[in-house]
């Protein structure tokens, strides 16, 4: 049995959520965005934008903790994309401790999100996820989720562009 608990983040999660976002992210996208930018991440930028999501509720953040140590986050909202409906709700963020990977964190945030947009009247859900993450779009599509390739778009990261693809699934079901 899991000791996985998943609640609302609250401000003193913010610099948790900051460190595993970019020591995350730094494993998740080695090879896929120059080292010399890898290593130029930091965690009090992202603590500060974490701090305001938390604040603003824009998106909605939730933290996974395992013996009250926070293990992963997820932030969700409604989607971001133009000509979106408004009942389609958007993953903006979901992030596992490398030392977590594959242990139930990442589908434990997805329950957690999921339940969160139904309560917001959302009936679809989407992701962008760089092509080459293949690890995100392996957890995405064990989700449920479809890649929607019509979507293929270049994204610019830092002095990088990156392929990413939607992904897009109904909340119920």
């Amino acid at each position: 049995m899991s000791s996985i608990q998943v609640r609302p983040a609250t401000l003193r999660d913010a610099k948790a959520i900051a460190q595993i976002h970019t020591i995350a992210a730094q494993q998740a996208y080695q090879g896929i965005v120059p080292d010399e930018q890898l290593k130029s991440l930091s965690v009090e930028k992202r603590q500060a934008y974490w701090r305001e999501a938390i604040e603003y509720c824009e998106p909605q953040v939730q933290v996974a903790v395992e013996d009250e140590k926070v293990i992963g986050f997820v932030g969700y909202d409604r989607s971001r994309d133009e000509k979106s409906r408004p009942t389609t709700g958007e993953i903006w963020a979901i992030y596992a401790a490398p030392s977590h990977w594959d242990k139930g964190v990442g589908l434990a945030l997805w329950d957690a999100a999921r339940d969160g947009l139904q309560e917001e009247g959302c009936t679809n859900v989407t992701a962008w996820v760089p092509l080459r993450n293949e690890r995100a779009i392996r957890f995405h599509e064990l989700a449920g989720f479809k890649r929607e390739m019509s979507t293929a778009k270049t994204a610019v990261v830092g002095s990088v562009k990156i392929e990413e693809v939607r992904l897009k699934r109904a909340i119920a079901g």
